[in-house]
């Protein structure tokens, strides 16, 4: 059987308005009513294969906590029978604070299982924000029947502002470790003999049910509550399933990082594990400073067979397969393929990706990949299962999915979106709900795509953004995506970057070093910005190059260095990475007058 399903689109378009709807022309096949009774039929199956891993405490050497699929579902009964107990229920969802990790899994499964929406949040927004206030207003909204903390300690704070809000009910805590008064153990609940009540409410459950309430990134605006039923994400899987046979006969398994507060690892990732009775293995590294150690240790311990990563993941594993071959010939020793999403992933990153990918594996193709979507669609719309040149390929419409392509400035469209993976709308918000679709019932998603070919068998190309992009002063239209893109694939130095320029003369920008790239570079302490002599020499001289292979659209001018990093709690980055554009430069205003002064001020990069 074939890696991958060859695409067969079929196109629709509407001559008066330009607008052209795209769909698959294979139907979508028949899924389970949920998740949930894909882990139950694996379990019956095959009760000892593991399920979930994760490292078993924090020193070097340490060994993995290992439960397999029927540890799994034994716990995750017992979970839900006590869960109900507590008066959880359809209508009183189990909020949980925690990252990644197995307990933070079996609860997940034991409320699913029982009727019960899980809202996991940001686990940032416990332990580094200053005021809570993200997650107060998240108990406010939602009103959870009770609320899950790995570890009693280090999210005390977190906990004790959320019992400071005395016009609510007592919250009911769980926790896996430390101790806190009242609250009662992850273990404990999992103990728990099952009853009528959780088998009952299992066999309830239908498609239209609740399973999650995820608040988005706010990468263009205030994080909302977004409903996902049990039908969108079992829809979900069985879309990418037809785009990926090989997941029919081969049990994946994967080293992941990606929070579960989010679509990208929560629902693609997870559910791809549970759907397909795969094996997730917990990362606890992310890329970030001093951290992504962790991850290149678990990869170079545990070999995946597929890879998932955002760009800023990418851009430190890179540097390190090409620094270490037996750490690479490890790494893609059965790999299948490397996976993208968030954000586009710069060309030249992607050919560096694509090198290895030749060199460690050959005569077994290992592609890069890539996919669209939202989490209003669970995520997946999009995949690009075929062989693509362009970076930014996001793919064709997967099984079940229409898209709509709707026309918007500078030759590009909208992508919109119907489908069984669709969101009702968002918790208690139906202003939000009635403005996110359009008259015919697709969501709009704000992102911009152009078609790839006049058959649309290659695939959509992102295009950013749509609330991103602006114009120059000049009237030449700026797609922010796409110069993002091409300043990181032309830049490696960088890790990160905004693009600046609206109703100015030229386009600027404020990056982020790559430490995995850039070495020893001093980092300057606050605000101040790096500007060493050897690395503006660099930076002067792959700009220049840059700028003399783009238009004037693409050619960035000038750049500063920022030694701050994006901070998650004024919402200038989403803990998987995704930067806001629009937020950072509201914050760095004064950085952006900087780079627009005459004449440039030290620090400040000219091109």
């Amino acid at each position: 059987m074939a890696l991958f399903a060859k695409p067969d689109i079929v196109a629709d378009a509407t001559a008066a308005s330009g607008t052209l709807v795209l769909r698959s022309a294979q139907p979508l096949g028949d899924y389970p009513v949920t998740v949930m009774h894909s882990v139950r039929d694996w379990a019956a199956r095959d009760p000892g294969h593991p399920m979930v891993a994760e490292r078993d405490g924090t020193a070097a050497g340490a060994g993995w906590r290992t439960v397999s699929y029927g540890e799994a579902v034994r716990a995750a009964d017992g979970i839900g029978e006590a869960l109900l107990g507590l008066g959880l229920g359809p209508d009183r969802p189990l909020m949980i604070l925690s990252g990644n990790g197995v307990d933070h899994l079996l609860l997940t499964l034991g409320a699913m299982m029982a009727g019960i929406p899980v809202a996991p949040g940001s686990v940032a927004y416990s332990l580094q924000s200053r005021d809570h206030q993200r997650i107060r207003d998240v108990r406010e909204l939602i009103t959870p029947g009770a609320v899950y903390a790995g570890d009693a300690g280090s999210f005390g704070p977190a906990l004790d502002a959320l019992a400071s809000m005395p016009e609510l009910a007592p919250l009911p805590v769980i926790v896996s470790r430390g101790d806190r008064p009242g609250a009662l153990r992850a273990a404990g609940l999992a103990a728990t003999v099952p009853g009528p009540a959780v088998r009952d409410a299992f066999t309830a459950l239908t498609g239209d049910r609740v399973a999650k309430i995820l608040f988005t990134s706010g990468s263009t605006g205030s994080p909302k509550g977004v409903l996902n039923t049990h039908r969108m994400l079992a829809a979900n899987q069985q879309m990418i399933r037809q785009a990926w046979p090989f997941l029919e006969r081969e049990r994946p398994v994967i080293v992941d990082w990606l929070p579960w507060s989010h679509t990208f690892g929560g629902n693609h990732n997870v559910n791809m594990m549970l759907t397909s009775g795969g094996t997730l293995h917990v990362d606890g590294g992310r890329p970030a400073p001093g951290l992504f150690g962790e991850s290149l240790a678990n990869l170079a311990e545990v070999r995946p067979t597929i890879y998932f990563n955002v760009p800023a993941g990418y851009a430190q594993l890179v540097p390190a397969l090409e620094g270490d071959p037996a750490f690479a010939e490890r790494f893609f020793s059965r790999l299948r393929l490397l996976f993208n999403a968030a954000a586009a992933l710069p060309p030249a990153l992607r050919d560096r990706l694509s090198t290895l990918a030749a060199r460690y594996a050959p005569g077994r193709a290992v592609p890069v990949t890539a996919s669209w979507g939202a989490t209003e669609t669970a995520p997946a719309v999009t995949s690009a299962h075929f062989d693509f040149t362009d970076a930014r390929c996001i793919g064709v419409p997967l099984p079940g999915a229409e898209v709509k392509l709707v026309p918007v400035t500078g030759g590009a469209y909208e992508i919109r979106v119907k489908g069984p993976n669709v969101t009702p709308g968002y918790f208690a918000r139906p202003d939000l709900t009635a403005a996110a679709f359009d008259e015919e019932g697709f969501y709009r998603s704000g992102d911009a795509v152009a078609p790839a070919s006049p058959d649309h068998n290659a695939g959509l190309i992102f295009r950013g953004r749509t609330a991103e992009d602006f114009k120059l002063a000049t009237g030449t239209f700026v797609r922010v995506g796409a110069a993002r893109a091409a300043l990181l694939s032309a830049v490696p130095l960088l890790s990160d970057a905004v693009i600046a320029g609206e109703d100015r003369d030229f386009v600027t920008a404020l990056a982020w070093l790559n430490p995995a790239e850039a070495g020893s570079a001093p980092r300057p302490a606050g605000e101040a910005l790096i500007a060493g002599d050897e690395l503006r020499a660099l930076i002067t001289e792959a700009l220049r190059r840059h700028n003399e292979a783009v238009g004037s659209a693409g050619q960035i001018r000038r750049l500063v260095l920022m030694a701050r990093p994006a901070s998650l709690d004024d919402g200038e980055i989403t803990d998987k990475g995704y930067v806001n554009q629009r937020k950072v430069l509201a914050r760095r205003a004064r950085l952006v007058e900087l780079l627009y002064t005459d004449p440039a001020p030290p620090g400040v990069i000219v091109a």
